[in-house]
């Protein structure tokens, strides 16, 4: 098994580590063995698999996931997965192996001040710029060779459809086999709370879901 692992893409290794509910971060060699020690571990109770599914201590850890914080503990809910053909599911994963290759695009001088950093692209327009003339030390420039598969332009990672949702009568107009709601932010936690409420009796998956709710 080994073997195969070493003549796959480090895109195709992360696509395995996500059907089986792993973590994708690290080189090549720590996928590898993550995969392997996945295959050789042990059958688990069910109560090794509820403590191995407890929630890390990140900001955005919840979402994409559904917690049930009543009771003695939390419950992992299962997360709904949309309807698919092949060929949306082929796409998704080239888009997934295509942002791997995408480099990190930078304004200029993002390393000479904090606030160039922390800001998004701009394109550099001086004469003598020397990103605009493509030096390649000052890093990559946004065009259009860098877009990704249009099969699968604007879905989520999941491969849902994501449709804001302000309110409960926003609801009723999605499709739970392809679409996914996503509350906005400014909707307050009592108007939150019934938008999930309301989206569990419907089965439509909520993408940005709290812990609390």
């Amino acid at each position: 098994m080994s073997d195969d692992f070493s003549s796959m893409t480090v895109a195709q290794l992360k696509e395995l580590l996500k059907e089986r509910d792993l973590p994708v971060s690290g080189n090549k060699k720590d996928l590898i063995a993550r995969l392997e020690g996945a295959d050789d571990a042990p059958a688990q109770t069910e109560e090794t698999t509820e403590a191995s599914e407890a929630p890390e201590a990140k900001d955005d850890a919840w979402d994409d996931e559904d917690w049930d914080d009543e009771g003695e503990g939390e419950l992992h809910t299962a997360r709904q997965k949309p309807v698919l053909d092949d060929a949306t599911r082929e796409a998704l994963a080239l888009r997934a192996a295509q942002k791997a290759k995408t480099p990190t695009f930078r304004r200029t001088e993002w390393f000479r001040y904090a606030r160039l950093s922390r800001s998004g692209w701009r394109k550099p327009k001086g004469m003598d710029n020397k990103q605009r003339r493509n030096f390649k030390y000052r890093g990559s420039l946004v065009r259009i060779g860098h877009g990704k598969v249009a099969a699968a332009r604007g879905l989520h990672p999941s491969g849902f459809s994501e449709v804001m949702v302000h309110n409960v009568g926003d609801l009723d107009g999605i499709d739970p086999a392809v679409e996914a709601a996503r509350i906005g932010s400014a909707v307050g936690g009592r108007k939150r709370a019934t938008i999930h409420a309301r989206a569990d009796e419907l089965g439509i998956r909520v993408l940005n879901r709290r812990r609390d709710a």
